[in-house]
């Protein structure tokens, strides 16, 4: 199916161009296979009981590093208190603590997402607690034990390629004079807010994930083919 030969072409709006392909050409065609890409993803996770796990399986699929593993890449220096709502998702007191971890997560050299990460440690045990604040490993892994799932309570996509509309409009057209003829791709695609729990029900953490233009990043499996 052309959507499915056609979405690998990207490039991101700095203007670099992935390892092993070409950039998009902007144009009607490209536009729609991005955008049926985005939504491939974003349906996945929203039915995934782990967001890692869906994106190892993105990794693997697209080929977009020898070891399709994910790992969680520490962002040091950053704190942000949990709000009043998240401790009510959470079904926590004030005076009982909650950590906060701010992590990249990577497979290879591709950021997939960027996620700030909540969690109750008292419902936690020592050892998934230790791996958390020392190691790379993503917070869905380190609880694996508790059998976790997770309850999306927000999406926002924070691009389309398409302008809303556009199906009652003449068709669109790039922009050569903007665009160098390249689909230019924002930093951030779709935005997720979920709350993990263990089997048993009890809540564990809230997450927010930002999914980045990365998670397009893969080569063209048929380069050089006519497009439109």
């Amino acid at each position: 199916m052309r959507l499915k030969l056609g979405f690998a072409l990207l490039v991101a709006s700095s203007g670099t161009v992935p390892a092993t392909g070409e950039p998009w050409r902007d144009g009607f065609v490209s536009r729609i296979e991005a955008l049926a890409l985005m939504q491939t993803l974003n349906a996945s996770l929203l039915a995934s009981r782990s967001a890692t796990a869906t994106l190892e399986k993105w990794c693997a699929d697209h080929k977009m590093s020898a070891e399709p593993k994910i790992v969680a890449r520490r962002v040091a220096g950053i704190e942000q208190q949990p709000s009043a709502e998240t401790r009510r998702r959470l079904d926590v007191g004030d005076a009982e603590p909650v950590k906060y971890r701010r992590v990249q997560l990577a497979c290879g050299d591709h950021v997939l997402s960027e996620a700030d990460n909540w969690y109750v440690p008292g419902r936690l045990s020592d050892e998934m607690n230790r791996t958390l604040e020392t190691t790379e490993t993503p917070f869905g892994k380190a609880i694996a034990p508790l059998q976790p799932f997770r309850r999306t309570i927000d999406m926002k996509m924070r691009w389309s390629p398409l302008p809303e509309g556009w199906e009652l409009s003449t068709v669109p057209t790039a922009s050569p004079e903007k665009t160098n003829g390249a689909l230019s791709i924002p930093h951030d695609l779709f935005e997720h807010t979920a709350v993990v729990y263990a089997r048993d029900q009890r809540p564990l953490s809230e997450v927010h994930e930002t999914y980045t233009r990365e998670v397009l990043d893969f080569p063209a499996p048929l380069a050089g083919a006519p497009r439109e």
